[in-house]
């Protein structure tokens, strides 16, 4: 297969890819928070990014059909990830309730160990991650053969990487904005709601 037939693989998979990981999330909520702090930056950018490929490769491995005829794993991982969230979003909602607190550039940033545990957390108790990267991007990658697959899992790879760290480093734009506490109470309402949304079609895919 020519360079050329190759492209518009690649191209499909970066912007399939792209579509489904910029929608606003727990995940992506995280990273904008922890681009505003300027805190482990890098470390969860590549962490998020790298997960995101692992959960693709897998998908185009063909691991997609194993994870979608067992329910029972995703059932609890759903539910796992539901209660995670409420708890999540309270804390979302108490940092909201005291303004005071928020600051572009916090006095004691959280461990690396803390943000990293938070992170693992929103990426692999989310079942909306395995149905999209997994399965959806797994199952849309069958209709590839050969290099022309291997090259739209690259692609959708890529728009992970693109994605997290594009979120991670432009969000220190908006740091004058959250200069002002009001705006940190903002976010972190806004934050708050999306987790508990999140949390709540969850638990109705569960029932």
């Amino acid at each position: 297969m020519t360079t050329s037939n190759l492209f518009f693989p690649a191209l499909e998979g970066f912007a399939l890819g792209g579509s489904l990981i910029i929608a606003i999330g727990a995940q992506n909520a995280f990273i904008l928070r922890q681009g505003l702090l300027r805190e482990h930056v890098f470390v969860l950018c590549l962490f998020a990014a790298i997960a995101d490929a692992l959960l693709i490769f897998l998908g185009v491995a063909g691991f997609g059909a194993l994870v979608q005829s067992n329910p029972t794993f995703l059932y609890w991982v759903t539910i796992g990830g539901a209660l995670f969230l409420f708890a999540y979003g309270l804390i979302a909602w108490r940092r909201a309730w005291k303004p005071d607190v928020m600051k572009a550039k916090s006095d004691a940033p959280a461990s690396l160990k803390v943000a990293l545990a938070t992170l693992f957390a929103f990426t692999f108790l989310n079942p909306h991650v395995y149905l999209d990267t997994v399965i959806l991007l797994g199952g849309i990658s069958g209709r590839h053969l050969g290099d022309a697959r291997i090259v739209f899992g690259a692609g959708a790879m890529l728009a992970s990487f693109v994605w997290f760290f594009s979120l991670g480093y432009g969000a220190r734009w908006l740091t004058p904005i959250f200069e002002k506490p009001a705006a940190w109470r903002i976010l972190d309402g806004i934050i708050g709601s999306i987790m508990f949304a999140i949390a709540i079609s969850l638990l109705l895919r569960a029932a």
